[in-house]
């Protein structure tokens, strides 16, 4: 194969539920192999003989089309769907049900409920409102929005604009039922060298969002082209800026050039001490 040509190769992800789980992890192991070029496909709801059926004639066919077997990713919980997922289908299978639940069985001295969907059902309704409740509040304290009820915020992060504010306030309260608010940093507020006037009661809850000005200058490029809103030495001014302003205030900063959204995310809840829960 020539140089700097990655190889080929399908991945299903086959699920009884959502496929949520079986993409997250299956995601994370395939990142490891950054030589080949993955052609992922989800299958959700596999709870039935009828869709296993479906599932595994797909991923036979994706077999005899490429020439070579596709990888089968599987969380289906059910013991005899995912033995005829294992037996059937042309693919090296992983089973991310039966590696971890007949260990644990041996462990714990017990049987697994073997129940489909429970790690993303509503099991504790409590916990699923307070998260949807997180979701509206971070979209009603977006940008700087509303700042009524910010004291019922658990985060207020603050920036200039599309350093990544919005997204993270979205994931923190959508994964882990966080509260979070953002506003952003302006040129009004260099000015003045101060901060928005609805955030200083706030202080001990702020966190600020940097990024390098050649970064956001892509970004605003995209939303903004060649406007002064976009241009490399607005950005530099700005985040310079914004920088100075943040550190005279105390407010510790987190660099989102390089970093994942989760990454963001989780530095965030590991400096503001916040219990992390995971729906």
């Amino acid at each position: 194969m020539p140089a700097g040509v990655r190889s080929k190769r399908t991945v299903f992800f086959l699920s009884d539920r959502t496929g949520i789980t079986a993409e997250m992890l299956g995601n994370s192991l395939l990142t490891q192999f950054d030589q080949f070029e993955f052609r992922r496909v989800t299958i959700p709801f596999v709870d039935s003989p009828e869709r296993v059926a479906d599932a595994i004639r797909l991923v036979n066919e994706t077999a005899d089309g490429e020439g070579r077997r596709p990888i089968v990713i599987s969380s289906v919980v059910d013991e005899a769907m995912s033995e005829q997922i294992r037996r059937d289908a042309n693919a090296l299978t992983l089973d991310l049900f039966q590696v971890f639940i007949n260990p644990l069985e041996a462990e714990l001295g017990a049987k697994s409920s073997h129940a489909a969907g429970r790690s993303h059902a509503i099991a504790d309704s409590h916990g699923y409102f307070a998260r949807m409740e997180a979701i509206n509040f971070a979209q009603a304290h977006d940008d700087g929005a509303s700042t009524r009820d910010l004291d019922k915020a658990q985060v207020v992060l603050v920036g200039v604009s599309r350093c990544g504010k919005t997204p993270t306030s979205l994931y923190l309260a959508l994964q882990f039922g966080v509260r979070a608010a953002n506003f952003p940093l302006t040129p009004d507020d260099f000015a003045d060298m101060r901060l928005p006037a609805s955030v200083v009661p706030h202080r001990a809850k702020l966190f600020g969002l940097t990024i390098q000005p050649e970064r956001l200058r892509e970004i605003r490029e995209e939303r903004r082209p060649g406007s002064r809103y976009a241009a490399l030495d607005n950005c530099r001014v700005e985040v310079r800026a914004a920088e100075a302003l943040m550190t005279r205030e105390g407010i510790a900063i987190v660099d989102t050039t390089t970093k994942s959204i989760e990454e963001i995310a989780t530095t965030i809840l590991h400096r503001a001490k916040l219990q992390r829960h995971i729906y």
